[in-house]
C-alpha cells in the first residue's frame, strides 16, 4: 500500500512532485472513489486558453468494460511494436515494458482524459489539468500512471463520447502491488535553468530546494 508521506508546510508541492513515481503493477485493493473526484476537482482548476476548460474525464470501474480496454489498447501495441525503431524496442525491453498492459484491467479506477479540439491551446490547457490530477491523487496517497495508447479513436465508439474529442491519456489509478522506488535523480537545476540566455548560468548559489 502506498503510504500518505508527511509533507512539509513550506514545499506541499515540491514534495508531491518528488515523491511520485508511475506504477505499473496495481493491486486489485478497492479504492475509495472520493479520492478520484479529488483529483478531478483538482485538475479542473488548471488553466486553460480563453477559459475553456476544454478537458472531460471518463471514470471506468466495471470490469467488463477495463477489460474491453485493455484488449483494445493491446492489439495497437502489439501493432506499434512492429514499426518502432531498434533503439526504442532495446529500450522497453531493458525496462520490462511489453505490450501486455495488466494494469489497465487490474487497477480499480481508470479515468480516460478527453481535450476538446476546437478550444485554443487545447493540448496544453489539456495536459495541464492533467499534471494537477497526478499530485493529487499523490496527496492522497494513490498510485497513479498516465498511458496513452497508441491509438486512440475506439475510445469515442466504446463511450460514446463526440467526435469533437480526443483521447489523451488513461490515467490508472489504484495501490500498487509491491513498493517501488524512484529509477534515478532528476536532472539539476543549473542542467536546465539559463538567465538572459541560453547556456548562461543563473548563479552559483542556485541550488536543488
Amino acid at each position: 500500500m502506498k503510504e500518505i508521506r508527511p509533507l512539509s508546510d513550506n514545499h506541499i508541492v515540491l514534495t508531491l512532485a518528488s515523491n511520485r513515481i508511475s506504477v505499473r503493477e496495481y493491486s486489485s485493493e478497492p479504492i475509495r472513489i472520493e479520492d478520484v473526484f479529488y483529483a478531478i476537482n483538482a485538475a479542473r482548476n488548471a488553466p486553460s486558453g480563453a477559459n475553456r476548460q476544454p478537458w472531460r474525464f471518463v471514470i471506468v470501474t466495471k470490469q467488463s468494460l477495463k477489460n474491453e480496454i485493455r484488449k483494445l489498447c493491446e492489439e495497437a501495441e502489439r501493432e506499434l511494436r512492429d514499426r518502432i525503431p531498434d533503439w526504442f524496442k532495446k529500450w522497453l525491453k531493458d525496462k520490462g515494458i511489453s505490450w501486455r498492459k495488466e494494469y489497465l484491467s487490474k487497477a480499480p479506477v481508470l479515468v480516460l482524459v478527453f481535450g476538446r479540439t476546437r478550444d485554443p491551446y487545447w493540448l496544453q490547457s489539456v495536459w495541464l489539468a492533467i499534471g494537477y490530477m497526478l499530485l493529487a491523487l499523490e496527496e492522497r496517497g494513490l498510485a497513479s500512471l498516465t498511458y496513452t495508447p497508441p491509438k486512440i479513436r475506439w475510445a469515442n465508439r466504446l463511450l460514446n463520447v463526440p467526435d469533437e474529442y480526443v483521447l489523451q491519456t488513461i490515467v490508472v489509478v489504484g495501490k500498487p502491488a509491491k513498493e517501488i522506488k524512484r529509477e534515478k535523480e532528476r536532472l539539476n537545476l543549473h542542467d536546465i535553468v539559463f538567465c538572459e540566455n541560453w547556456g548562461n548560468p543563473c548563479t552559483n548559489t542556485m541550488n536543488n530546494p
